[in-house]
C-alpha cells in the first residue's frame, strides 16, 4: 500500500535529516518504527503526511509511493483525501470545542457527509468513554482521553492508512494498555494499515506485524515483530533485557557499543 524508496528529507535547505529511507507499510498490517529520540521517525511520518511543508521541510531525494502513485509533492489536504491521516504526537486537539466537536472536524474532508451520525457511532463504539464526554469541552480531558479522542477524530475520516506518533507518550501503563487493545481492534475490524512510531518497543512489537528500527535518519535493522523481539541487540538497547533476559540497569545500558552491522 505504502512505499518508502531511498528517501532524503532536508529542513530549511540545510540539515539533512532522512539519509535514504526505504520502507513499506502492505495493506492491513501494523508495522512498527523504532528508534531513539532525534532518530527521524516524526520526520518519516511528516514526509509520507505532507506535514513537511509546514515546517520548512522538503523531500529531495526518493520517492513515496501510496496504491503505486507519488504523493510525496502533494500538500496534507491532498494526502488526506486519499485515505493517509496522521495522529500527531502530543495528542493536539481543539481545546475549547467539545469531544464530539472535535470528532466531527475529522470528517470535514469527506465528500458524502450524509454518514456521520453512523460514524459517530462507530467511534463510540471503541471509545465509550468519549460518549460519555461527547459534550465536555476537550481542554478539560485528561491525557488518555485526548488520545482516545485524536485516534476517534483521525478514523471519522475513513483511513486507509493510519500514521500513529508515539500513542503511548505520558500515558500511565494501564492506559498505554487500553489505547494499545483499541488501536488493535481497530485495525482487525477496519482493516486500516497503520505506520506505528513508538518509543515503547515492547508495546509496539507486540501488536504489530513487522518492524523498522532507525538511528541517525538510516533504517538500520527490519525483521517480522517475533523475531525483533527476540534480537539480542533490541532486547539490549530497546527492551532493556540482557541476554539472560534479566533487565539491565540503564547506567550499563549507556555504555553500550552499536553494532557494526547497524552502520551498514
Amino acid at each position: 500500500m505504502l512505499n518508502i524508496e531511498n528517501v532524503e528529507v532536508i529542513y530549511s535547505d540545510v540539515i539533512l535529516v532522512l539519509k535514504g529511507v526505504s520502507l513499506n507499510v502492505p495493506a492491513g498490517k501494523i508495522i512498527s518504527l523504532l528508534g531513539a529520540n532525534g532518530a527521524g521517525k516524526t520526520t518519516t511520518l511528516k514526509a509520507i503526511s505532507g506535514l513537511l511543508h509546514t515546517e520548512l521541510g522538503q523531500v529531495t531525494d526518493g520517492s513515496i509511493t501510496f496504491d503505486g502513485k507519488p504523493i510525496h509533492k502533494l500538500g496534507p489536504e491532498e494526502i488526506v483525501r486519499k485515505g493517509i491521516v496522521q495522529v500527531l504526537e502530543g495528542r493536539p486537539t481543539f481545546e475549547q470545542l467539545t469531544t464530539e466537536e472535535n470528532l466531527l472536524v475529522g470528517a470535514s474532508s469527506l465528500k458524502d457527509k450524509s454518514n456521520i451520525k453512523s460514524d459517530l457511532d462507530r467511534i463510540y463504539g471503541y471509545f465509550p468513554r468519549l460518549k460519555e464526554l461527547r459534550k465536555r469541552i476537550s481542554g478539560y480531558l485528561s491525557g488518555g482521553e485526548k488520545q482516545m479522542q485524536v485516534i476517534g477524530r483521525a478514523l471519522m475520516a475513513h483511513p486507509q492508512l493510519m500514521l500513529l506518533d508515539e500513542p503511548s507518550l505520558g500515558l500511565s501503563p494501564l492506559m498505554v494498555d487500553q489505547i494499545f487493545e483499541i488501536i488493535e481492534t481497530i485495525n482487525v475490524n477496519e482493516k486500516t494499515s497503520m505506520l506505528l512510531v513508538e518509543q515503547n518497543a515492547m508495546v509496539a512489537l507486540s501488536i504489530s506485524h513487522h518492524g523498522f528500527v532507525m538511528e541517525n535518519g538510516r533504517i538500520v535493522m527490519e525483521d517480522t515483530s517475533v523475531s525483533l523481539m527476540q534480537n539480542e541487540d533490541i532486547k539490549e538497547f530497546y527492551l532493556g533485557l540482557s541476554s539472560g533476559g534479566a533487565r539491565k540497569n540503564y547506567r550499563d545500558v549507556k555504555h553500550y557499543r552499536r553494532r557494526k552491522r547497524w552502520l551498514a
